[in-house]
């Protein structure tokens, strides 16, 4: 009956480990290296950059350079979101979502403006977003 129950506990225990080692594996499928209310573009576009010479552009900007890795240039795109300028604070973008299909990665932008009547910064801003997508599928903006 020892033999049993010690056999039941070893394989749980067996069981659980390998569960956790495949979650540990796993990498995420995007990261947002940053997100700004002010340095964006003055109009409004996404941008997908999937070159290894635009990605360098984006390693010689010191708010970025320590979060791209030179294996990042082969195994992953950048998206730049920028909203435009906006004569007030209060707005930002940033990703709702991010899904990977087979064939495509599928990401869902969210622009907030300020509430009516909010009390806000009276000053013009121009809100992006750079992330990191861990993959080289083609992408596709909702």
């Amino acid at each position: 009956m020892k033999k049993i129950v010690l056999g039941a506990i070893a394989l749980c225990l067996f069981s659980c480990a390998a569960g956790k080692q495949t979650a540990d594996s796993s990498k995420k499928l995007y990261e947002v290296l940053t997100e700004q209310s002010y340095g964006g573009a003055s109009i409004r576009f996404f941008e997908i950059l999937s070159e290894p010479n635009e990605i360098k552009m984006l390693q010689k900007d010191e708010n970025l350079k320590n979060s791209i890795k030179p294996s990042d240039v082969q195994n992953s795109n950048f998206v730049i979101l920028n909203m435009g300028e906006k004569s007030s604070g209060g707005y930002s973008i940033h990703v709702e979502s991010v899904l990977e299909t087979p064939t495509q990665i599928i990401i869902k932008v969210k622009e907030t403006a300020p509430d009516t009547g909010a009390m806000v910064t009276q000053a013009m801003t121009n809100p992006f977003c750079v992330v990191k997508i861990n993959s080289k599928k083609e992408i596709i903006f909702q």
